[in-house]
């Protein structure tokens, strides 16, 4: 019966009602449980072959089909799991790819005909395994990975499938090739399929490279599928905040075909535990709660269990959602996005196209026609100096990466094909591959496995082109930039522009590319070139800016912005490109490709420069008689006359210009102390001193905190502006209280770090922020039990409760803080923050254990928005602790969902933070990558000591990592707007004196005493496990590491680098504990005691920057003992990028995960003798310290497992 005569799967998917599919379950399940030989394979070079059964052994493989069929199911999958000529190459069969594929389909289809009947048809998918390859990393070549799978879909097709499924899937860039090979046999058969994709998430919560479910849907979206869900590696539990994350923000029909549970590894064999019963009780919320429309059983999934979920089909309806081929407002429409939110993505995280406060930014630092950096290193084919390149524009905030490789005489596929395939693995942005060939556009797509745009297509060359473009946009799911450009040149007025834009805008549409994939580039042409026909291009472009976004719904404009200064002296460019991206985004431009060293924030600029950049933009030259008497362009050139770039940024108004207000305002923005109490004293003569506080200080320290927030401003300059507000208020204090009496507080903020934790760098900066913003806060300091912040409670009052912890377990403590709050009869509004923490684990998880309001902290400023909202809501009488905000939420808190049903479905995906991953059963064979090599002996066994007197700390200064210490502890990250090289001048003349200070004062006090335990011990690898053995018994065991192993690819274990045991110890182990002292942790209390803020955040970051420093000298000396010395001009860059053998492993990194194998460490090597512990949360005191597994092995390298 042909396919066309029967009911089709997607007719019966979304008829009206609405059935709940049951895919069937576990065929390797079910075929091991009939103990077939090697015969029934077809010899021992088959035997495992499931695929090669539909020939030797139909039967089984049909009878598998039947107990499925009898059981209830809807679907059943082909045995075709691993049938690409790809995986069947192992068997030495990959000739019999099509012939296996489309007899598997028949005898599938033999027995669905069999049992289907009118009101229960049933379905054959074609089963599609992700194959034995990862393209990501290089395994296999995309063209070799879609011909593999469009000659398996033909196959599939010509035995009559209904539907595909490319399932259990590991790599984004494998879905895109088996995706692309379906289409190709769809056009090679003149004959469609609907389309399923089911992707696995390990327990990591992501899948096998990396990608987390939000960049899953990003990355799918643009292909034409119809079911989109998850199957295999873990049970339905482990699935739930996926699921959840599909069901809100998919556009497609969701599905959950789980294992029975988590696997667990009995007598060697993977044993399920999840019951029918269990199994159906959980996908019922899916079902009825999530809207899940397709479900199925995977590994360990027995008839009983597809019973099970054939009676929940039959007694449930799913909940209603909107998806693509079933009731989305305008079918006719492509790709409506329904609930997803158009993004970029990286292969592991998605970048919205929609900032908010801010446009999209893209890097454009790694492009060789504007760079003449990138093209040498494309010349010396430096491809680690390259993603150097593209790794310092993530430091600097860019939303994603300009990716440029056209240099004349190279092979620019080539090229494009080298360094993409690199940025993607090494670099979390997402990609813009720019172009004028579209063959090299194509060549970076082809190993990018995230979602990019492609930078250009135009009319230039007439409609082929641009096609062609638009075309590798549909196949590869891009996202495109669309030159106003026609067979005419350069359009330049605003009505040529808009005109091209509309004809692209029609012809992407038809093209099946939707309005929210596509960027115009109405081009930046200049206006300072004195040229009439010149004069009105900015106005041109701001106009047309207007016109595209006013009459082409759904579309963006993004600009390369620097082009309308060209020709202007430096510092003329700063100020009118400054100018003119501002209007430009005012006009409705929400992405740019800007030129940093030519951007300013507009705070800097006089109101005077900022007019006469306007005058220039809308060409307002005034004449009389014919004469001109002012031009815009001759007065900006005379301004600038002269004026360096570095006096062009510094050109604000000069605080004595100001008026009082404006002067107090800006001494608080600048953190400008001098003259402050001058300014104040005028002030005093006007205004009361509260008056002063709240209105003109707390108004400079709210700008700070916008500045902070849209990336202008780091955090040591909040903090000097902290200080002087900190300054200001000492200095009126007194008068309060001699003229008003009482207390000038907005509100009480009780703020602690909970249970177990140690970290308080960040509860510390909230305390500073609000301090200074008005708030009186009682900080409780760090490990502080629930009893004692409860107490605290009852003593001071407090309007909000804020807790902090870095650690995953501390998110466990501040939910079972706020259950204990709910007894204890608190209920006032609680924010939570920290590291460990996700939106969705606040919002979710911990709303719903509280009485009252539970808040993300994103950062202080997030917490200082909330405060401010909280104390007007409640002047106004809108605020009740158990409803919370009574009249509007204001925007920006986070809040929207709290007073509603849906305050669940949030955007984030996290699992609970009590979630513990169950073991997974794996292989313990040793790597294939990592044979055994010969041992080393050490020059000593068992421990040593190195205290402060032995150790030269000006060798382990020489091992600080400045960027680390600059960019990530201090974060003097690079500002929006600002040029790499202005970024370093920065840090040559703010942050190098400090570290030079700082330097001084730790040797000259003795603020750090850097002490090392460290030594040898004989160990040897069982399995997965690394047994160390008593240095003085070498055949008695002290203890294991048991460690994780990789399931795929090179199938990495730390294990793997130390020679097996054989009969006791075979092998060394080096292992060192580090710290930098108590007294580091206590100074830097003294110095947040003693309000010294910049000091305290300096010091602090010195501090844990110096342990990590001292962690990378230790290892450089075991090195050197064990006969590995670094060469003597090695710079530190190459440390730092670990060009030496071996590596050094901490507890807590992926592939060493267990952070509780710490304690037997430092036992063994007597830690105590340095004053170096762990605390009963599994916590190293003192905070700045560390420990490590060191592994010399050849191929030792970072992974993760």
């Amino acid at each position: 019966m042909l396919a066309t005569q029967r009911i089709g799967f997607l007719e019966r998917l979304h008829s009206p009602e609405r059935p709940v599919l049951v895919f069937d379950g576990a065929t390797g399940t079910s075929l091991q449980q009939m103990d077939l030989t090697a015969d029934d394979f077809g010899g021992l070079a088959l035997e495992g072959c499931n695929e090669n059964l539909v020939f030797t052994r139909p039967d089984a493989v049909q009878a598998v089909h039947r107990q499925f069929l009898e059981a209830g199911c809807d679907v059943i999958e082909t045995d075709t799991f691993g049938a690409t000529s790809t995986v069947l190459a192992e068997y030495d069969i990959q000739d019999k790819a099509f012939e296996l594929n489309k007899r598997a389909a028949e005898l599938a289809r033999e027995m669905a005909a069999a049992y289907s009947t009118p009101e229960k048809p049933r379905f054959v998918a074609g089963s599609m395994g992700p194959t034995t390859k990862l393209p990501t990393l290089g395994h296999i070549s995309f063209d070799e990975m879609r011909d593999s799978f469009a000659e398996q879909a033909e196959g599939l097709i010509a035995g009559d499938v209904d539907l595909f499924i490319v399932e259990t899937c590991q790599d984004v860039l494998q879905i895109k090739a088996a995706l692309q090979g379906i289409e190709q046999a769809f056009t090679a058969t003149g004959q469609r399929r609907p389309l399923m994709v089911s992707v696995t998430m390990e327990t990591t919560g992501t899948m096998l490279v990396g990608s987390d479910i939000a960049a899953v849907v990003s990355i799918l979206e643009p292909f034409p599928i119809d079911v989109l869900g998850l199957n295999c590696a873990t049970g339905p539990e482990q699935m739930k905040e996926h699921v959840r994350y599909l069901s809100a923000h998919s556009p497609f029909v969701v599905s959950c075909i789980p294992n029975a549970g988590l696997p667990e590894n009995i007598g060697g064999v993977a044993h399920y535990r999840l019951t029918p019963t269990e199994m159906k009780m959980q996908l019922m919320h899916f079902v009825e709660d999530l809207g899940v429309q397709v479900i199925g059983g995977c590994c360990g999934t027995t008839p009983a269990h597809i019973a099970a979920l054939a009676e929940l089909s039959s007694e449930l309806k799913p909940a209603q959602r909107t998806v693509r081929g079933g009731m989305e407002p305008d079918p006719e429409a492509p790709r409506p996005a329904l609930q997803y939110e158009p993004s970029a993505s990286s292969i592991y995280g998605v970048t919205p196209y929609l900032q908010d406060n801010s446009f999209l930014i893209i890097g454009e630092r790694l492009n060789a026609s504007g760079s003449k950096k990138v093209r040498e290193l494309l010349a010396e084919e430096d491809w680690d100096g390259l993603v150097s390149v593209a790794r310092g524009q993530v430091k600097e905030n860019a939303h994603v990466l300009d990716v440029n490789v056209d240099y004349v005489g190279r092979d620019g596929e080539a090229d494009m094909h080298a360094l993409v395939s690199r940025l993607v693995t090494n670099v979390n942005l997402p990609l813009m591959l720019d172009s004028t060939e579209w063959q090299k556009m194509e060549a970076g797509l082809k190993v990018a496995g995230g979602k990019c745009i492609l930078n250009s297509t135009n009319y230039e060359d007439g409609d082929e082109r641009f096609f062609k473009v638009l075309e590798l946009a549909r196949d590869y799911g891009a996202g495109v930039v669309v030159g106003t450009i026609d067979e005419e040149g350069m359009a330049r007025t605003a009505e040529r522009k808009f005109a091209i834009a509309q004809r692209a805008y029609r012809d992407a549409l038809e093209f099946g590319i939707p309005a929210h994939e596509i960027f115009y580039d109405p081009l930046a042409l200049p206006i300072s070139t004195g040229i009439e026909e010149d004069r009105e291009n900015g106005l041109a472009t701001l106009n047309a800016i207007r016109m595209i976004r006013e009459n082409l719904p759904g579309v963006h404009v993004v600009l390369g912005v620097s082009n309308v200064s060209f020709g202007l002296s430096p510092a003329a460019r700063i100020v009118l490109n400054s100018v003119f991206l501002h209007d430009c985004c005012e006009a409705g431009m929400d992405a740019a490709i800007v030129s940093p060293a030519k951007i300013l924030p507009l705070i800097k600029i006089s109101e005077e420069h900022q007019q006469v950049c306007r005058d220039l933009i809308h060409d307002r030259r005034r004449f009389d008689n014919g004469v001109c008497v002012y031009d815009p362009l001759t007065e900006l050139t005379t301004l600038f006359e002269g004026v360096s770039t570095k006096e062009a940024r510094a050109s604000g108004p000069s605080l004595a210009d100001l008026p009082i207000e404006e002067r107090l305002k800006q001494h608080i923005i600048d953190g400008e102390r001098i003259g402050l109490e001058d300014a104040l004293k005028i002030a005093l003569e006007s205004y009361k001193p509260l008056q002063i506080i709240n209105t003109f200080l707390l108004d400079g320290m709210k700008v700070v905190g916008e500045l902070f927030g849209s990336g202008q401003m780091q955090l040591p300059f909040v903090l000097q502006s902290a200080e002087t507000m900190k300054s200001a208020v000492a200095f009126l204090e007194p008068l309060m209280d001699k003229v008003e009496g009482e207390s000038s507080a907005k509100a009480k903020f009780l703020i602690a770090t909970v249970k177990g934790d140690v970290h308080d760098i960040g509860k510390n900066l909230v305390d500073i922020i609000l301090t200074n913003n008005g708030y009186e806060v009682i900080n409780l300091g760090i490990k502080q039990p629930v009893e004692a912040i409860i107490e605290a409670q009852q003593e001071h009052q407090a309007d909000c409760i804020a807790m902090s912890g870095l650690l995953v377990k501390s998110t466990a403590f501040m939910k079972d803080n706020l259950a204990a709050f709910n007894e204890a009869g608190i209920n006032v509004p609680v924010i939570l923050g920290g590291a460990a923490l996700t939106p969705r684990f606040v919002n979710k998880d911990c709303r719903e254990v509280y009485n009252g309001q539970v808040i993300y902290g994103r950062d202080a400023f997030a917490d200082l928005r909330f405060m401010d909202a909280l104390v007007t809501a409640k002047a106004e009488e809108q605020w009740d602790n158990a409803k919370g905000f009574l009249g509007a939420i204001p925007d920006g808190l986070g809040l929207e969902a709290v007073n509603t049903d849906e305050r669940a479905d949030t955007d984030e995906t996290a699992a609970p933070a009590d979630a513990q991953p169950a073991a997974v059963a794996v292989s313990t064979d040793r790597s294939e990558s990592v044979p055994e090599e010969a041992a080393i002996t050490p020059p000593f066994w068992g421990s040593q000591v190195l205290l402060e007197d032995a150790i030269d700390i000006e060798e382990v200064f020489g091992f600080l990592d400045r960027n680390a210490l600059f960019a990530g502890q201090w974060q003097l990250r690079k500002a929006q707007g600002q040029s790499r090289e202005d970024y370093e001048a920065m840090l040559a003349e703010k942050a190098e004196p400090v570290l030079a200070h700082w330097k001084q004062r730790c040797i000259d006090e003795g603020l750090l005493t850097p002490r090392v335990a460290y030594g040898y011990y004989p160990c040897g690898r069982v399995g997965n496990a690394l047994v160390v053995f008593d240095p003085e018994q070498p055949q008695s065991e002290l203890g294991r590491f048991d460690l994780p192993r990789q399931r795929s690819g090179n199938r990495y274990c730390i294990a793997d680098f130390y020679r097996d045991a054989v009969s006791g110890a075979s092998d060394v182990l080096p292992m060192q504990a580090v710290t930098m002292g108590e007294r580091a942790t206590a100074f830097a209390q003294d110095l947040f005691k003693g309000d010294q803020y910049s000091d305290y955040l300096y010091f602090h970051g010195l501090g844990v920057q110096m342990a990590e420093a001292l962690a990378e000298w230790v290892h450089s000396r075991i090195r050197r003992e064990l006969g590995y010395p670094d060469p003597a001009d090695m710079p530190l860059r190459d440390v730092l990028a670990q060009r030496y053998r071996g590596s050094r492993y901490s507890f807590g990194y992926p592939a060493c995960p267990n952070v509780p194998d710490s304690r037997q460490q430092l036992r063994w090597l007597g830690s105590e003798r340095i004053g170096l512990s762990m605390d009963e949360s599994d916590q190293l005191e003192p905070e700045q310290s560390t420990t490590a597994l060191v592994a010399l092995h050849s191929q030792a390298r970072y992974f993760s497992a």
